[in-house]
């Protein structure tokens, strides 16, 4: 299959941050990966800002060596490189001050997509909007984009988004969170929506539990300062996993728009029950042969923060009633996987007595990494001769053998920055929907850091604690292996 490639309008992308480790890993790389598929027009332009002093001669120099160090060899010709950098430029500004300012608005052009990248910390979103807003940059139809993380708690997700609606419209604010970049999480909706296989059974009377699942077999090592005073459920559960939980329990929309979508998945989250502390568990990695301990990544023996979690959510709606979500994501475990487990109920009636015991039932399996694809496990009769024996098959469809590698090799970043010139904001969370986040994830942090209890030890390697394994037991239920 071949990817039908759309060219976007004209644009000025001005990146703040430009000269930062994502800059140089993700955003440029896939600027250029779009470059070089043909989707940037002749006449784009990259305008790279920062602290450093520097001109546009040497930002392109530097985002030269990136590209060597982060696209290979193979993806990066070299006179398709030379031009991608000709489309870049350099203006050297302090987002805290007045040095700057008038430059970039000197080099910006009217009647163009007008972005700006806030690749930089989140204590800077509100003075670099300030800053666009009075010296005349943005202009009503310009696109403010802002990573994660977004906010610390729900008083200062509103703060951020206070500093941000003073200049910009919500229709105008992209913040951006790189899951739902991803080809299966996109192929989600389509499979539940686009399809009358599966919409008719997703709901509690046939679907036992589901399960998600996001682990890293690396631990914090490098970045053991921020992590520490985010944790598990700052980093991953109140943002990428929740967003997963809301493309798998929402509504379907009236239509595919932005806010038909973002309306459904913010029902979701004000629908989630209160979460007992007895269906939590936190936990941090030991020390292994090849690791150091969570207290000596983050450099602090008396950290109680989680380097994992899992939980049993339930979203009290009629669709979802008596089915739990069991979410789960963890640093040094035995494996990188992400994926989605909706398990079915078993028939209501079994006429194959004694024949079906160790059978693990149904279950739509959507793998986000690696792999990306989906497998749908169902029981079938064992061939041969001697009566009826019943075994599990998968059926397994890996998105990179269906619609080829090339589809497939596309970044998140790619998707969504393309998404942001465009104006779809479809992917990318609105204002009450992190704010509707934090609401609930704020009262489970205080009554942890109430009770003040250590998180559990777990070895490097492992699936991670006892305790989450007993979390599933206890409903009669078993995780997935994870990495299986």
């Amino acid at each position: 299959m071949v990817a039908r490639v759309i060219p976007v309008e004209p644009f000025d992308l001005v990146i703040f941050g430009a000269t930062g480790d994502l800059a140089r890993r993700k955003i440029l790389p896939g600027l250029f990966h779009r470059f070089r598929a043909g989707q940037m027009p002749e006449d784009a332009k990259i305008i790279g800002s920062a602290r450093s002093d520097m001109d546009s001669a040497e930002f392109r120099k530097l985002i030269g060596t990136a590209l060597s160090e982060f696209v290979e060899e193979s993806l990066r010709p070299a006179e398709m490189v030379t031009e991608f950098l000709e489309h870049l430029s350099y203006v050297h500004i302090d987002a805290m001050g007045e040095a700057g300012w008038q430059d970039l608005k000197g080099v910006l052009r009217e009647g163009t997509v007008r972005t700006f990248y806030l690749s930089v910390s989140p204590s800077l979103f509100g003075a670099i909007a300030e800053r666009l807003s009075l010296n005349g940059i943005a202009t009503p139809e310009s696109r403010i984009v802002v990573e994660k993380p977004f906010g610390h708690d729900l008083e200062s997700a509103q703060a951020l988004n206070k500093d941000l609606l003073k200049h910009f419209d919500e229709q105008q604010i992209y913040r951006i969170d790189h899951y739902l970049g991803k080809e299966t999480v996109q192929n989600l909706m389509a499979l539940r929506f686009a399809n009358s296989l599966f919409e008719p059974l997703w709901n509690s009377t046939h679907i036992d539990h589901v399960q998600i699942t996001v682990a890293e077999s690396i631990g914090v090592a490098g970045r053991g300062g921020y992590y520490d005073q985010s944790g598990a459920m700052r980093d991953m559960v109140q943002n990428h996993l929740m967003q997963l939980l809301c493309l798998i329990a929402m509504e379907p929309p009236s239509k595919f728009t932005s806010n038909s979508v973002r309306d459904e998945k913010v029902k979701v989250i004000e629908a989630l029950e209160p979460v007992l502390l007895d269906d939590i568990v936190r936990g941090q990695y030991r020390a292994g042969r090849d690791n150091q301990s969570y207290f000596e990544d983050v450099e602090n023996v008396d950290s109680r923060t989680e380097s994992y979690i899992a939980m049993k959510l339930s979203v009290g709606n009629w669709r979802w009633a008596s089915t739990p979500f069991y979410l789960r994501t963890g640093k040094q475990l035995r494996d990188r996987a992400s994926e989605i487990a909706v398990v079915f109920k078993d028939p209501p009636h079994n006429i194959f007595p004694n024949k079906m015991e160790g059978r693990k039932g149904n279950a739509l399996i959507i793998r986000l990494q690696p792999d990306e694809g989906i497998t749908l496990r169902t029981t079938i009769k064992e061939p041969g001769p001697g009566g009826m024996r019943l075994t599990e098959v998968d059926m397994d469809m890996s998105f990179a053998d269906a619609l080829g590698d090339s589809l497939m090799s596309q970044d998140a970043y790619e998707r969504l920055i393309m998404d942001v010139i465009r104006g779809d904001q479809t992917l990318f969370m609105r204002g009450d929907e992190v704010e509707a986040a934090w609401a609930w994830a704020d009262p489970l942090i205080a009554a942890w850091e109430e009770a003040n209890q250590r998180p559990v030890p777990y070895d490097p390697g492992s699936s991670g604690p006892e305790e989450a394994l007993m979390l599933m037991h206890r409903g009669g239920r078993r995780w997935r292996p994870i990495g299986d």
